[in-house]
């Protein structure tokens, strides 16, 4: 074989097999706990394909849709199906960097949501959480049609000294007082307010 077809041969080959081994990862939708991605840690929004990172945790519809013209993630809730724990429930999980840069520090919590169009939930609960133990209590937010930011304060506490960092949580549900209930939400946001 001469170098004329080898060489020429020899790179489409390669190419090809680049190509085979990227597309598959091409389409795929973020998942597992949200992170800073080591950024300056000012703002950490989850909005677009990373609400794709929302874990059920329970008797749970969920899904992404477009609603509005953007991304949103809807969760679906039937009345009397979840605990009151927030990972018992539909959640997003933070990364250990974000557990460690909110620790001991004031965070505001905001989450843009509306009702869904489909068994629309009058309410919306929103949780923080640390572990088993700590948590910021459900806070209770009115929904309407329109998309609108709910926001808390709270303060994570700080880490012991000398312990890993571990996952904090973020729990979101509609408020099902019968039967099933719907929001939409379009982005959670979270910022260190010092």
């Amino acid at each position: 074989m001469t170098d004329r077809i080898f060489f020429p041969s020899a790179l489409l080959v390669a190419i090809l097999m680049v190509a085979i081994a990227v597309l598959p990862g091409m389409n795929a939708v973020p998942t597992g706990p949200v992170s800073g991605g080591n950024t300056d840690y000012r703002r950490i929004e989850v909005s677009g394909t990373q609400l794709n990172r929302f874990v059920a945790g329970g008797d749970v519809d969920i899904s992404v849709e477009r609603v509005d013209g953007a991304p949103a993630l809807r969760i679906e809730v039937e009345a009397g199906t979840l605990a009151d724990d927030p990972m018992r429930g539909p959640h997003f999980v933070l990364d250990r960097d974000l557990e460690t840069v909110f620790a001991g520090r004031e965070i505001q919590v905001t989450v843009r949501a509306r009702a869904a169009d489909r068994f629309g939930a009058e309410q919306m609960r929103v949780n923080y959480s640390v572990g088993a133990a700590i948590e910021s209590g459900w806070q209770t937010f009115t929904m309407t049609r329109e998309f609108t930011d709910n926001s808390f304060i709270w303060t994570p506490p700080p880490r012991a000294e000398g312990t890993d960092a571990g996952y904090d949580y973020l729990g979101i549900r509609p408020v099902a007082p019968e039967k099933q209930r719907a929001i939409y939400v379009q982005s959670v946001t979270f910022q260190p307010m010092d």
